[in-house]
């Protein structure tokens, strides 16, 4: 593995914080968390980890950890705060953190959405105004010229179906809207954006394009001809709602009414170089009880320890994905990247350190099951931690440390863990 790549991943709303700074525009989720009840205690992401204050000091900790390669988002609102208008002070701050990574020798993947829509975008109908697709293609041209000749690979969208289901489809995320399968044309709308934005991101000289989508493992909970057709339905739903269109050019099937025009098809299938996949863990499907409006039930993995999260630890399980993956896909298939992998466990800083066994265990053992999927034929090139930093977990706030690096958000104080230092020992050895 002396050719893969090695590398972090966070997010902009996450980490960054000064949300008001240089011109920044408001967010959903500047919205969403300041709603009472949405967030676990009431947290948002206003001062996160100050990443906006404190990128140098966490490029040096890149550095000493010895990637290759730093997966960030470009907070949308920061460039265009009305998601029109464009902000220079936002396309400096990125312009200093990219440079900076290049002059340490950490190529730049940039993720141009990680959920943080302008509000004055969702505030026009957002992902459910088709609309939405035409501006974020303007937005990627915009990066594409600023920084075309210094980030080495291009992501358009973070796990679009995470937008779907969580925030237009069940409302746990921003900006909070319950639609259900109404919730369906922001998967199109946002597969259309994907396709724009990587036609501007070509003609803007970008280099290599992909994609990043979080995909499961399904298991059925019985072989009961019912359990299998909600076990497809809920595959079809997170797992090919984005990935068939993108790779195929075609709808996925089993999601009746679910069909994009041909003529969109034709952008949202426009080729790219690399495929990034996010993994956690497996879904178990039932078939939905009586009053269920979902024609799925979602199980339970209790044969496996979990994450403090609850997420249940099967390594074993990004094999068996990635191995469904070239099947399904066959050549249509690019290289793959796991442009997020990462868990989160109960820890304390005691004397200066943070012992986190289990996370050196987690990632100890996917790496395993990573090896088997790449002997089994399939093309993976790198593999991306989540996350660099202990950071805000959305709506479960600052409970859920997932970082590599404990921060003391009182302090904002960095401490590496114990598996920072397990990982730069492992990349060593794999470099020989």
């Amino acid at each position: 593995m002396t050719d893969f790549v090695w590398g972090v991943a966070t997010s902009a709303y996450q980490i960054e914080g000064a949300v008001t700074a240089g011109g920044r525009g408001r967010s959903t989720w500047d919205t969403f968390s300041a709603t009472p009840g949405k967030t676990r205690s009431g947290e948002t992401g206003a001062q996160a980890c100050d990443h906006y204050h404190r990128y140098p000091e966490d490029v040096a900790l890149m550095r000493e950890l010895g990637v290759d390669s730093y997966r960030f988002s470009v907070a949308w609102p920061r460039i265009q705060p009305d998601g029109r208008t464009l902000n220079r002070a936002g396309l400096g701050f990125y312009d200093r953190l990219i440079d900076t990574l290049c002059a340490a020798g950490i190529a730049p993947m940039a993720t141009l959405y990680h959920w943080d829509t302008p509000q004055a975008v969702e505030d026009e109908g957002g992902w459910l105004n088709r609309d939405t697709a035409a501006r974020f293609a303007d937005y990627a041209a915009v990066l594409a010229e600023a920084f075309a000749d210094r980030v080495a690979m291009w992501v358009p969208l973070n796990e679009p179906a995470m937008i779907t289901l969580l925030g237009y489809g069940l409302g746990q995320h921003a900006p909070g809207q319950a639609l259900l399968f109404d919730a369906l044309p922001t998967a199109h709308h946002q597969l259309l954006a994907h396709g724009l934005a990587v036609r501007a991101l070509r003609a803007g000289g970008a280099g290599l394009i992909g994609t990043a989508n979080n995909h499961t493992p399904v298991w059925a909970a019985d072989d009961r001809p019912e359990t299998l057709a909600a076990a497809a339905a809920y595959d079809a739903l997170h797992n090919r709602l984005f990935a068939d269109p993108i790779l195929l050019g075609t709808s996925p099937a089993h999601l009746p009414g679910f069909e994009i025009p041909a003529e969109d098809l034709r952008i949202i299938s426009e080729p790219i170089d690399f495929y990034g996949v996010n993994y956690y863990n497996p879904t178990r499907i039932g078939a939905p009880a009586e009053g269920n409006p979902l024609p799925f039930e979602l199980g339970e993995i209790a044969e496996h320890p979990a994450t403090l999260m609850g997420s249940p630890i099967v390594p074993d399980g990004l094999r068996e994905l990635l191995v469904q993956l070239r099947e399904s896909y066959g050549e249509a298939l690019p290289p793959v990247y796991i442009t997020e992998n990462g868990a989160s466990f109960a820890e304390d800083l005691i004397d200066g350190q943070v012992h986190d066994q289990p996370r050196i265990d987690f990632l100890s053992a996917h790496l395993d099951s990573l090896r088997a999927a790449i002997g089994a034929g399939v093309d993976v090139r790198g593999y991306y931690v989540w996350s660099l930093l202990d950071n805000f977990e959305w709506a479960e706030g600052y409970g859920q440390p997932f970082g590599l690096v404990h921060v003391d958000f009182a302090t904002q104080r960095r401490t590496p863990k114990d598996s920072f230092h397990w990982l730069r020992e492992h990349i060593a050895k794999q470099r020989g």
